[in-house]
């Protein structure tokens, strides 16, 4: 599983949960390629409601989960972990 996250390590610290799904458009092929792919959107504790209904109501999201800083998938694929910085349609 190839893992790509998009945060510092400063901020890990402060954008510790991730809203994860599986990407149904982009599984088998590409990065994930024979595989599955992932996307999570690491945010702050206080906006997760917002952003877990915003993962929710993508429609290339299926199997939306709350994990923590320690979310490793396996398998043969690709995982991608967005921020969820202040402008961030999530929380508009």
């Amino acid at each position: 599983m190839k893992i790509q996250d998009g945060r510092t390590p400063e901020e890990k610290k402060t954008y510790s949960i991730i809203v994860a799904g599986t990407d149904r458009f982009m599984s088998g092929w590409g990065e994930a390629k024979g595989g599955v792919s992932y996307a999570g959107w690491a945010c702050k504790y206080k906006d997760l409601d917002k952003v877990e209904r915003w993962v929710h109501n993508r429609s290339d999201m299926k199997r939306v989960r709350i994990v923590g800083n320690d979310w490793r998938p396996r398998g043969i694929g690709h995982t991608h972990i967005y921020v969820v910085h202040k402008n961030h349609n999530a929380l508009k």
